[in-house]
């Protein structure tokens, strides 16, 4: 006579988003792991875990349409349970089980510990920092603080999120030297804001003594910092950048507009003056320094006279690396009051517009770098290139250097000196030395 076979559980989890939700479903994962579940990241498994989105119209869109692609999965007995969790389960929960109750359950952002449990696991406190990455070998996200304090009126983040809450140093610094013992070289340090870090913790703004602690740590080659905010920036962040050759000569800033109408309308607690003043101090400080900055076209009530104000300003500071969004009407916000005054078409336009400028510039910034040489860590191989990345550029939005592997052979996760003889607007072509 045949035993029954019993069919072993296989988590698959999908992640939506930004790198945050990356972090947190590596976390997720760590913890399934330990708890001796079999789990894999957005591959085939019978239960399926998303950790959704709730940012902007186009991020809910993809979240709300994964959830219905896999309730009906769920329907059709293809998966057998479905879990929701993240930014939009924490901001929608109500509206989501209401209108797709074919979920099993429905988390918020903070409540890792109770979907453990519906999946069968308990919350490891002890797993201190320790998680399954998800990224290439060479680099990892490292979350310093969650949440944000900041008042933008555009911003759903702190409905979602909550208030600022800092990591303190020394377990960021066991974190960053579990993940050096597993092969990562080069940390990416991600918050809603990192300008704050600390202030919660130890009373100032701490980010230039965490640099100083995570440089010491063995086998970490880069440091990059993500997601600046242009008010009460720590200058000391310079300094330590620019003495210490392991912390990228890079930041991501998003300044969101340059109009002072706009910019007070925000909430940004900042003026045209101050922000290009301080862009300024960045590039007198750290020479070389590349700067990353997102801007937001079709804000309520921004007139061509702020989108010109705008424009000038892009084409004047010549930022290395530029993203632009079109505005997000997004409820529960201080500009929701506001009328969504500006046509879809023309904010499209706009956005179109400001990506031509920079299209432009990019390609000027990067005529200037043929002949020179760079030390790249090299990511992975696609097709007929290995793709790798100079300490100017962050994984997925900024510029790749390709080298012909059919040329070259070259070791992924490890760093080679590229000497660059072709560009193009965000791509480099190089061949080793």
């Amino acid at each position: 006579m045949r035993t029954k076979s019993v069919k072993k559980n296989k988590i698959n989890v999908i992640t939506l988003g930004c790198s945050k939700n990356t972090y947190d479903s590596e976390v997720l994962m760590g913890q399934l792991r330990a708890n001796g579940k079999e789990v894999v990241h957005e591959q085939e498994g019978n239960i399926v875990v998303i950790n959704t989105c709730g940012f902007i119209d186009n991020a809910k869109e993809e979240s709300v349409n994964t959830i219905l692609e896999y309730a009906d999965k769920k329907e059709r007995g293809v998966v057998d349970k479905v879990f929701v969790t993240g930014c939009l389960s924490e901001r929608y929960r109500p509206d989501l089980e209401k209108e797709i109750p074919n979920i099993d359950q429905y988390f918020g952002t903070t409540e890792l510990p109770l979907l453990l449990k519906a999946l069968g696991a308990d919350y490891k406190h002890e797993l201190l920092g320790e998680r399954l990455t998800t990224t290439p070998k060479n680099y990892a996200y490292l979350k310093i603080a969650e949440g944000c304090d900041r008042p933008c009126s555009f911003c759903a983040i702190p409905l979602m999120r909550g208030k600022h809450v800092s990591q303190p140093i020394e377990k960021l610094v066991k974190e960053a030297e579990g993940l050096a013992k597993n092969g990562v070289k080069e940390l990416i340090l991600i918050a809603q804001d990192l300008t704050y870090y600390g202030l919660d913790l130890y009373k100032k703004r701490n980010l230039a003594e965490l640099l100083e602690a995570l440089v010491k740590v063995e086998g970490i080659e880069w440091i990059r910092l993500h997601y600046a905010f242009p008010s009460g920036f720590p200058m000391d962040v310079l300094e330590v950048m620019r003495r210490e050759p392991k912390i990228c000569n890079y930041i991501d800033i998003p300044l969101q507009h340059i109009s002072d109408a706009i910019l007070k309308s925000m909430k940004r607690g900042t003026t045209q003056e101050k922000t290009t003043r301080l862009l300024n101090e960045f590039r007198k400080a750290v020479p070389g320094i590349a700067i990353r900055t997102t801007l937001i076209v079709g804000y309520p009530g921004e007139t061509e006279e702020d989108f010109q104000i705008l424009k000038d300003w892009v084409r004047e500071m010549r930022f290395e690396r530029l993203g632009c969004f079109t505005y997000s009407h997004e409820e529960n916000t201080g500009a929701y009051a506001l009328e969504d005054d500006v046509p879809e078409a023309t904010k499209l336009a706009r956005q179109q517009e400001i990506m031509d400028i920079q299209s432009q510039v990019s390609f000027e910034l990067n005529q200037e770098k043929i002949g020179q040489t760079f030390r790249c860590v090299i990511d992975r191989k696609e097709g007929n290139y290995f793709v790798g990345r100079t300490e100017f550029d962050s994984p997925d939005v900024d510029n790749e250097v390709l080298i012909d592997a059919s040329q070259h052979y070259l070791k992924t996760g490890e760093f080679a000196m590229i000497r660059i003889f072709d560009a193009s607007e965000f791509d480099l072509y190089g061949e080793p030395i």
